[in-house]
């Protein structure tokens, strides 16, 4: 590893058994005073039902053992407070600490859902205002929060346009979907009851109107545009693809998981998207990764409004209540109204960056992503040229002439201490290599991984072995990754 790039070294770090192998029979994390009631047995005292049987083979161990064990577990982990994830679309960055604060004030945090109305003004009136905010940057007049994450909300969104269109009597069949889109717009267009038929890129990597115009049949009830899509290109006809829909009665319907591109600077609604679901835990300070917690907001013309997800929040008498009577309403989509934590921090970063604050920060990754893709495209392939957005989509054209691929690559990224970039991804890139900054990541940050994949693309064309070989310096070298995902091992048996 060149030792000019300086992002990371060797360092010692204990090898970790489990918490199996490291039990010793009799050993104990805590001290319990004795029972304070005559009955030594506790069941009698406690009750059979409240006490636990042995589980076999169950760690015993002492706090301190638990304590490190964990401690030296954490040193092996990468984090965003380690480093950057250059992650195209995931948009995983860096959230202010302050919005977790605020996010866990107890008031907040152990607010029921299911307490009375006249209980719960202050979380209703942050719903409310969020919602109002939300609605000016999308360029909708009503917003809903209940859904969940992002694929969830693509779901309400086309069960919206389903159910308006019922109500003209025919909901339509068949859901046009570019490749471009995120791969969950399909899936959604299917489990709400459409066919689903593929519109194909052109050699810019945008939907041509064309395209569009020839697809659109009666039958057609919407166009599931994501927008900028995933190649990082913004779709520059959108304006003149949702006249051709509306000319014959249907939907545009906008993926804005990528909307941290737009905000403050593009609002879907003025170019004609008739609704749009937002990932908020992508662009406005929610942790993304892991499974949750999300929030896929839905924004909606006001011709869409009736069919929203019931409740919806109304003003009376002074009081913020929930409006169950809505008639045309497509019901809820969810227990409770959506993920309030995820609510809590993005209202609290709105407001801390302002209309200003939040187009500056859209203009950084704007920035950050086209630095990246400047400095990297000598060394590889850009795979359209088109603008670039918020991320940038390189192919491994050049590096496959010496048998080294995209996923190699991404695994020799992991020898100078960066997590890969979104490997294959999208499928129509041949050998695709994703990369989105994101506005937070510094200059010598973006420096330090550029350096980093132009040493490897040198790397290929003088020892490509290694890069194929790699990562070098992981506690685990190259898995099988058939074999993994086919006959995962995820139980620990003794002996």
């Amino acid at each position: 590893m060149p030792k000019t790039l300086g992002k990371v070294r060797p360092h010692p770090a204990q090898n970790e058994p489990l918490l199996f192998e490291l039990s010793s029979p009799g050993k104990r994390g805590c001290q319990l005073p004795p029972l304070d009631v005559p009955e030594t047995n506790p069941e009698e005292a406690l009750g059979a039902g409240n006490v636990r049987r042995e589980i076999e083979d169950f760690p015993e161990l002492s706090e301190v053992e638990v304590l490190r064990h964990f401690t030296r577990l954490s040193t092996w982990n990468y984090a965003i407070d380690l480093g950057m994830f250059p992650l195209g679309s995931c948009t995983m960055k860096y959230n202010p600490r302050i919005n977790e604060a605020v996010a866990r004030t107890e008031p907040l945090a152990w607010a029921h859902p299911y307490q009375p109305e006249e209980l719960s003004q202050g979380a209703m009136e942050i719903i409310a205002t969020l919602e109002q905010y939300l609605a000016e940057i999308f360029g909708m007049p009503e917003v809903t929060l209940q859904p969940a994450a992002g694929a969830h909300g693509e779901y309400t969104g086309i069960m919206l346009v389903r159910a308006y269109l019922a109500a003209q009597g025919n909901p339509r069949k068949i859901v046009l979907v570019p490749d471009s889109a995120h791969g969950t717009n399909p899936a959604t267009a299917v489990m709400a009851g459409y066919e689903v038929k593929t519109i194909v890129s052109n050699e810019h990597g945008m939907v041509d109107p064309a395209a569009v115009a020839a697809a659109v049949t009666e039958d057609v009830a919407a166009l599931m545009v994501t927008n900028p899509n995933t190649l990082g290109v913004f779709e520059k006809h959108i304006g003149q693809i949702a006249e051709i829909l509306h000319a014959k009665g249907a939907q545009l319907y906008m993926d804005g998981a990528n909307l941290n591109a737009l905000v403050g600077v593009a609002r879907p609604g003025d170019f004609g998207v008739d609704v749009l679901h937002a990932n908020l835990h992508k662009t406005f300070s929610t942790p993304h990764g892991g499974g949750g917690p999300g929030a896929g907001a839905v924004g909606v013309k006001p011709h869409l409004a009736p069919f929203l997800p019931a409740p919806r929040l109304k003003r009376e008498d002074g009081l913020w209540r929930w409006d169950y009577r809505r008639p045309q309403s497509i019901g809820r989509v969810r227990a409770f109204y959506g993920n309030f934590g995820v609510m809590i921090r993005a209202l609290a970063f709105i407001l801390a960056h302002g209309g200003e604050g939040l187009r500056n920060a859209t203009l950084d990754a704007l920035l950050n992503a086209n630095y990246v893709r400047a400095r990297l495209e000598p060394h590889y392939q850009i795979a359209y040229n088109a603008r670039s957005m918020h991320e940038c989509v390189f192919s491994d054209a050049r590096q496959e002439k010496f048998g080294v691929r995209t996923g190699d690559i991404a695994k020799r990224l992991i020898d100078y201490g960066f997590h890969p970039y979104t490997v294959s991804f999208p499928l129509i890139v041949h050998g695709a290599m994703m990369i989105e900054p994101t506005e937070t990541e510094p200059k010598a940050e973006l420096d330090a991984f550029c350096d980093a994949l132009i040493a490897i693309a040198r790397e290929v064309e003088e020892n490509p072995e290694l890069v194929k070989t790699a990562p070098h310096s992981t506690r685990v070298s190259r898995v099988d990754e058939v074999a993994a995902a086919r006959k995962p091992r995820v139980r620990w048996v003794r002996g």
